[in-house]
């Protein structure tokens, strides 16, 4: 289990801190991200406190895909995010999948 350097994090402050080691060019899945966060962080979870990063944040929310292999935002997001992981050399296939095997993240460093 990811723990960060604060006494008491909440679990959006583990979430945080997980997405920022996912490198540039690489994804994680919502699920991907809660298993490393641990104790009960569910993918749901994870996307409310994605959901809820204010305007201009650092974060690399972009990074966090769904489990498919696909982007879960609709319209303008989905947009958005797509622009931002094309940027990074993240290529999409058919039907707008990523390929995980390629550009799937294998999580920290251990």
């Amino acid at each position: 289990m990811f723990r960060p350097v604060e006494k008491d994090p909440t679990y959006q402050q583990i979430v945080y801190a997980i997405v920022r080691l996912i490198p540039p060019g690489l994804v994680a899945s919502y699920g991907q991200v809660a298993r490393i966060a641990g104790g009960g962080v569910s993918a749901r979870m994870v996307g409310y406190a994605l959901a809820a990063l204010p305007q201009g944040s650092d974060i690399p929310w972009q990074r966090v895909i769904n489990s498919q292999g696909k982007i879960s935002l609709p319209g303008f997001g989905r947009a958005v995010q797509e622009n931002l992981l094309r940027e990074e050399g993240v290529q999409f296939g058919p039907e707008g999948r990523i390929d995980l095997e390629r550009f799937g993240w294998n999580g920290p460093e251990r």
